[in-house]
């Protein structure tokens, strides 16, 4: 039987991404990101936070390392993929990750105490009136 594996993901890095590249010269760029998820428990509102290392190639991997900061807010679509390799001290270990199929950089959210922008599509601010 044939497999899926899908992930589609949306959340905000946790760090700045890392760029690099492959002795061929392929980039690539890994960072983390943090999803949310809000529940009720009882009459509680919790909320559970995944941690998820990300890592995605070529042109996107360029762009992620350009345009991308800790707190942007992302959509990725990927795969899950497992790593597996043994550390200096002969331990076996593995890793989980997403690699990316495509990286979609959401809007930035105004910060806290900023007001609003009152310029509309045109590039027209209305005149205080006072």
């Amino acid at each position: 039987m044939a497999g899926f594996n899908k992930v589609i993901l949306i959340g905000n890095l946790t760090k700045n991404p890392e760029l690099r590249y492959t002795p061929n010269g392929t980039p690539v760029a890994s960072f983390g990101m943090a999803v949310n998820r809000r529940f009720k428990q009882g009459d509680d509102l919790k909320e559970e936070v995944c941690y998820i290392d990300i890592v995605v190639f070529g042109k996107q991997a360029e762009h992620c390392g350009q345009y991308l900061s800790k707190g942007n807010g992302v959509i990725v679509d990927g795969r899950l993929q497992q790593r597996r390799w043994e550390a200096e001290d002969g331990q076996k270990r593995s890793k989980h990750e997403v690699v990316a199929q495509t990286v979609t950089f959401l809007p930035k959210r105004p910060e806290a105490g900023a007001e609003p922008s009152q310029q509309d599509e045109t590039g027209y601010e209305p005149e205080e009136h006072s």
